[in-house]
């Protein structure tokens, strides 16, 4: 089935929610028909998908959707890219950095790959293209850019893989008895923050030192309502993720208050009307719905592969590493970069995630670090050439693409720092619990909190039982 899929996503073009669906309509029609799956197992299908649709952290799908969809439509993303240029200008690497730092601004809301690359394509790319960046090092930095959506907190493709985990460690405690506290997407998002934030400096620092000794024309300067608007939008975007990061907001909170707070800013500029708006909603209702039904074809494929008994054979081959969890753990990674040259982020979250975690964490006891190694995995096998998602649709989004070879080049340095990091991460896990410090001592240890309280409750109840002995 997982074949098939993969060789019909390549073959035909057809959406991915499309290809998932009808693989596993006819596996379940002729499962059923050949007594290979019971037919029953299918009547799940509904009430799971039902139960999932009512989660609440899909609440936020449609908010980042439609932030999203007023950072494309609108000329918000170029706004950012000027300001950011003048911020960097003193560099002759400026307009690069700049695009850097819009990406890690806005990738996080776009949340997919395909979707960051979109709006960097329209409102960053021809700047780039402008101040005199070469082609292959412009569509470099627009494809690195794209991809740090997949590792800076807080955003949805790392809230849904937080989710994801949950439910993979919990199956894993499950069929291991083990008494452990079960992960949960907050710990998830600190883990990747000082990961997150190492991806950005690398990225930063290595576009600076290379572009040191250029020469560039100065920006151009803003107008003070832009560059209010510039402000304005920036410490938003700023305030609502740091507080989902650190815990203190939820998602659907922060995604609420920014998309209001941004079409306030953008009507007070005078770029939002009745038509922009118009559009701005059937972009944002058009990207719910293609990520709602990979959602649900995902749950379908996912269901089927269980009718059949994968997950089993998928966990028994597993298992037969788990006396090397190092190697468990670098074998199912290379499996993840292998499937970033065909699935999405989200495509991955949806559906190889809740294949493989729950025998993986059956043996490898910090969730949370392997959650952050999989994001780290996941952005470099993006940006791999010639097959990595980001590489790939950098040509068909971005006009006068350079050739392979050159483009290869060019993300070469940015691939040797992603692997230092990934190397770094799986050599000092202990990296990922410096913003869990409850976690620090031992990631299966119970908080020291609950240990005390749990000590004094055994000590009280043995003072009562001491006292009711001596009493006549």
């Amino acid at each position: 089935m997982f074949a098939g899929a993969l060789a019909l996503m390549i073959v035909t073009g057809l959406p991915v929610f499309a290809v998932l669906l009808g693989v596993a309509s006819l596996f379940a029609v002729a499962g059923t028909a050949l007594g290979a799956i019971d037919g029953g197992v299918l009547g799940a299908l509904v009430p799971r998908l039902v139960g999932l649709l009512e989660h609440d952290l899909l609440q936020a799908l449609p908010l980042y959707a439609f932030i999203g969809a007023l950072l494309n439509r609108l000329p918000l993303a170029a706004l950012l890219h000027r300001a950011a240029t003048r911020l960097f200008r003193a560099s002759g690497a400026a307009p690069e950095l700049a695009a850097l730092g819009v990406g890690a601004l806005l990738a996080p809301m776009n949340g997919s790959v395909g979707a960051s690359l979109h709006t960097l394509a329209r409102g960053v790319a021809p700047a780039l293209a402008a101040s005199g960046a070469s082609p292959a090092r412009a569509t470099a930095t627009i494809c690195v850019a794209s991809t740090l959506g997949v590792v800076v907190p807080p955003s949805l493709v790392l809230l849904l893989l937080g989710d994801a985990m949950m439910a993979a460690h919990t199956e894993a405690v499950r069929a291991t008895d083990a008494a452990v506290r079960i992960v949960n997407t907050q710990d998830v998002m600190r883990a990747a923050l000082v990961p997150g934030a190492l991806v950005l400096l690398l990225a930063l620092a290595w576009v600076a030192w290379r572009d040191r000794a250029l020469s560039r024309p100065a920006p151009q300067r803003l107008r003070g309502s832009e560059l209010a608007l510039a402000l304005g939008i920036v410490a938003a975007i700023v305030v609502l993720l740091g507080g989902v990061a650190i815990g203190r907001l939820y998602a659907v909170e922060a995604a609420a208050t920014g998309g209001v707070l941004l079409c306030i800013g953008a009507v007070a500029a005078g770029e939002l009307d009745r038509g922009r708006l118009k559009d701005v909603l059937a972009d944002a209702m058009a990207l719910t719905g293609l990520l709602f039904a990979l959602l649900i074809a995902a749950t379908t494929f996912s269901l089927v592969l269980r009718a059949f008994g994968t997950d089993l054979l998928v966990a028994r081959a597993l298992q037969t590493l788990h006396a090397h969890p190092q190697v468990l753990l670098a074998s199912v990674l290379a499996g993840f970069v292998a499937c970033s040259f065909v699935l999405d982020a989200f495509e991955m979250v949806f559906l190889v995630v809740p294949l493989v975690m729950p025998a993986v964490l059956a043996a490898v006891p910090d969730p949370a670090w392997v959650a952050v190694l999989v994001l780290l995995v996941l952005q470099a096998g993006f940006l791999l050439p010639p097959f990595g998602y980001a590489v790939v649709m950098s040509r068909s989004m971005l006009g006068g693409a350079p050739s392979p070879r050159a483009l290869g080049r060019a993300l070469v340095p940015h691939l040797v720092l992603q692997a230092l990091l990934v190397g770094a991460v799986l050599a000092w896990p202990g990296i990922t619990r410096w913003t869990r410090p409850d976690e620090a001592a031992s990631p299966t240890a119970p908080a020291p909190d609950a240990e005390r309280l749990l000590q004094e409750a055994i000590e009280r109840q043995q003072k009562d039982a001491a006292g009711r002995a001596e009493r006549p």
